[in-house]
């Protein structure tokens, strides 16, 4: 502690201060008016140029007009909005606008970067200038009266005052430019967190998954236990399952009312993820081994509009997403609801070993049965934006459900026809946001969910492969001798507290504290009847609290970013243990820990970017690891928190654009020095979280990408390779010490390349089509050591393919879309671990409305 406390003093003192306010700040003024030999900033350039009719009523009237608009470019120079901002009536408005949105610009530039850009422009309608009449008999009749037409003058004066402005004279054209300030996807990518940064516009049209989009990241891999609906695992770097945390808008996603998978959470209500390797930053307050994963769905909240998906696929998949909001601007009200529904009966086909009526074993290919997913939710937000008081202040309720039948055990071997299990949650978050005077930014949501999860195996029937009850079980229940009706009930209290002081121009201190509560209830209905004492209905009680203090450096003209900090975690557990006699006796468990980090990035040129990151990482037991989740896990209230010694360097290449189109790509190595892991052990099916062995992951990641000029056409592809080992030479895995840990691949790739014309049958639509590889190398079941080399259980290599082809329209108002995607082109084989079989070949149509 001490040594991290001095180390930040010294960063605060030792380098010269630049004058930049952290965070979300705009350029300085006094960096603005400096002068330059170069601009760095360029306007737009129009290059394609509509011109509009002239309104008919407006001609019979012999009206003139002057219609200013507010155009907004992306960092493409397509007009992706046109806003009238003085009404000029007399169909002026309207036929001003539909002309605008077809413009097409060279786009904005920032130091020779592509940025969004908006721009003032004054179109003018100008009826021909008639001749003065003439003496009849000395001069012939005047020519025909040409048609009117419309023209773009320059604005007398720049329409954007107090900001930076470049007159740029195109056909006669002056546009004022407001270049924005630079995303936040791009301030993230820039910045010292070893972050990779996911754009969601393009899945969004595409038939895919959370699981699906982000297994496509160098890093990540993310494995399924089956078709829609199943148990995801997630790995970044070496490390799975909750050593990594994911959170919704800086929430928790156990607790942002989406369900308990992250692989359910609709792409089309999500904006961008953030992955961040190893080291996480303290605003979100996480505990977390291994990384975060961070979901946005909140990035835009400015204007109204509407959004919908539709898609329908093999194995009668339906899903649906849909999203409204408004903005009040007068008032600053802000209104938005969100909603989804997934639904598949999963039957799809499987290789298994059934009998004969002889009792003789062969194989087959069958149907899943008692496999149906159906899930849904939604939720609701008012609040209000950009007030004196608030620049955020928006309460939000939801609520979800879902239902999940389970068909056979965890290795596949064993099928059931009438277990299935639930679950169900809903809350309520507020959320509040706001700067300060003198430079304090306050950031804070708190709130409270109810989640209920149930497991039902209370069938008398044995099943095989065909569905078909072949047996009368001697009592109820397929998954163990009795019968079993679960029922756990968790109350969770949070809160996320940040508050950031710029306390130099170039200097910030960050504070961050993250409280939650924990209560859980339960009953096992089936045991009650028994007589028994129900191990569910014990006490239940966690409190935990991660502590941050951070200090953000930028030194050496912005070149030098440094971000050091400290954590602090508390855990105080309550509980009651099932003694041998049947009663309760009580153990409560205090933990307290330390944790520090640093994250440096240095521009090495205006192409390269080198990152080093390093965090003594701590994570906390979750309640269903101490607690079971009275499913499937048994309790153990004596598990140790994990730690981690993680290690990053990187270097990347800053995407630029050339004559050759723009190029992007990086390398990243790292390294995971963890001890005290948690891992399930038990037969399979049920089993206790223990405290088991210390792992050693090496490896290290790299991607390249490339657009062709035009964006025709655009390449990608990136690779991992990982060495994950048992470095523990005592406990029950000591004999394994220097191994592989197993269900694990070592090496993991993906590939993509995107076709792109446009302007087909209108300017401003689009047709692609994308082609998506991955290919994950063979990696054994067991430990690696175990057994013959003709006995050892392993998954084969996989290659699968996916092929979507899309086709984008957008008219005046709406943007709409529609696409077909082929999963698992070839139909090939895919287990990701413990032999469970995913879906072949799928076809998938989706459409996509935004309004």
């Amino acid at each position: 502690m001490r040594w991290s406390v001095a180390v930040m003093v010294w960063l605060a003192f030792a380098l010269p201060a630049r004058a930049q306010v952290a965070g979300e700040a705009q350029v300085p003024a006094a960096a603005a008016q400096a002068p330059a030999p170069v601009p760095a900033v360029v306007a737009p350039k129009l290059v394609t140029f509509v011109e509009a009719p002239y309104p008919a009523e407006a001609e019979q009237a012999r009206l003139e007009a002057t219609v200013r608009l507010k155009l907004t470019l992306d960092d493409q120079g397509v007009v992706t909005e046109a806003e009238v901002l003085e009404p000029q009536g007399h169909g002026f408005d309207e036929a001003a606008r539909q002309a605008a949105l077809s413009f097409r610009f060279e786009p904005a530039r920032r130091e020779g970067v592509a940025v969004a850009s908006r721009i003032a422009y004054s179109y003018e309608f100008r009826l021909p200038v008639e001749p003065a009449p003439a003496p009849v008999v000395e001069t012939p009749a005047p020519a025909p009266t040409p048609a009117p037409e419309a023209v773009a003058q320059p604005p007398a004066q720049p329409e954007t005052p107090g900001v930076t402005a470049a007159p740029v004279d195109v056909s006669q054209e002056a546009i004022d430019v407001t270049v924005e300030g630079e995303s936040v996807a791009n301030r993230r990518r820039r910045s010292a967190e070893a972050v990779k940064v996911i754009e969601t516009e393009n899945l969004q049209r595409e038939a895919v998954d959370m699981g699906q989009a982000l297994a496509r990241s160098e890093g990540v891999g993310v494995r399924r236990a089956g078709g829609l609906g199943s148990r995801a695992r997630f790995s970044l770097a070496g490390l799975a399952d909750d050593q990594v945390r994911f959170f919704i808008d800086g929430v928790p996603l156990e607790l942002a009312g989406y369900g308990p998978d992250f692989a359910n959470v609709p792409v089309n209500l999500v904006q961008r993820m953030e992955v961040y390797q190893g080291v996480v930053p303290v605003r979100f307050g996480a505990d977390a081994l291994g990384g975060a994963v961070q979901i946005v769905t909140t990035e835009n909240l400015q204007g109204s509009g509407a959004s919908a998906s539709y898609e329908i696929g093999s194995f009668e998949t339906h899903r649906v997403a849909a999203s409204a909001q408004h903005v009040a601007s007068a008032s600053g009200l802000f209104v938005r609801a969100s909603g989804f529904f997934d639904s598949s009966p999963n039957d799809y086909r499987v290789d298994v070993r059934v009998e004969d009526s002889s009792g003789k074993l062969s194989d087959a290919r069958l149907p899943r049965f008692n496999d149906a997913f159906r899930a849904g939710g939604g939720g609701v937000e008012v609040g209000f934006l950009d007030k004196p008081w608030a620049r955020r202040l928006i309460l939000r309720g939801f609520a979800s459900a879902s239902t999940q039948e389970i068909q056979h055990d965890t290795t596949m071997k064993v099928p059931y026809g009438e277990v299935d299990s639930g679950n169900q949650s809903g809350g309520a978050t507020l959320r509040f946001e706001h700067t300060y005077d003198g430079g304090l930014i306050a950031d804070a949501v708190g709130g409270y969910v109810f989640r209920q999860a149930r497991l039902s195996d209370q069938g008398r029937c044995a099943y095989d492969w065909f569905g078909r009850c072949v047996a009368e079980l001697p009592q109820a229940g397929e998954m163990e001798s009795r019968a079993v009706d679960r029922h756990v009930g968790q109350h969770t209290g949070f809160a996320r507290i940040n508050l950031g002081w710029s306390f130099t121009p170039n200097q910030m201190l960050r504070l961050a504290v993250s409280p939650t509560w924990v209560k859980r209830t339960g009953e096992d209905r089936a045991l009650r009847n028994t007589g028994l004492v129900d191990p569910l209905s014990a006490r239940r009680g966690l409190y935990t609290q991660v502590t941050g203090l951070e200090h953000e450096l930028d030194a050496f003209d912005e070149r030098l970013e440094n971000i050091a900090f400290v954590k602090s975690y508390v855990q105080l557990a309550r509980a009651d243990r099932l003694s041998p006699d049947n009663s309760f006796m009580p153990v409560d468990r205090d933990t307290f820990t330390f944790g520090v980090g640093d994250s440096l990035r240095y521009r090495l040129s205006s192409l390269f970017i080198a990152k080093a990151s390093y965090e003594w990482a701590t994570r906390l037991p979750r309640p269903d690891e101490l607690f079971g989740d009275g499913i499937l896990i048994d309790a153990n209230l004596e598990l140790d928190p994990e730690t981690s010694h993680n290690l990053n360097l990187e270097l990347a290449l800053d995407t630029r654009e050339t004559r050759h189109g723009s190029f992007r790509g990086g390398v990243m190595g790292f390294a995971r020095l963890a001890d005290q892991l948690i891992i399930p052990q038990g037969r399979e099916g049920y089993f206790t979280y223990q405290n088991v062995f210390a792992a050693r992951a090496l490896g290290g990641t790299g991607a390249a990408g490339w657009t062709s000029p035009e964006q025709y056409f655009s390449l990608d592809g990136n690779v991992t390779w990982q060495d994950v080992r048992n470095v523990s030479s005592e406990g029950a895995f000591g004999i394994f010490e220097g191994q592989r840990l197993p269900n694990r691949p070592h090496l993991l790739a993906n590939g993509s390349a995107r076709f792109q014309l446009s302007g087909l049958a209108s300017s401003r639509d689009e047709l692609s089509l994308t082609w998506h590889t991955r290919y994950i190398h063979s990696f054994y079941r067991g430990w690696e050591k175990l057994g013959t080399q003709d006995s050892k259980q392993d998954i084969d290599a996989q290659l699968l393919h996916s092929l979507a082809l899309t086709y984008v329209t957008r008219t005046a108002r709406a943007t709409f879309s529609w696409t077909v995607d082929v999963q698992n082109l070839t139909d090939a084989t895919a287990m990701d671990f413990m032999g469970v079989q995913r879906p072949g070949r799928s076809v998938s149509a989706k459409v996509v409305a935004e309004l």
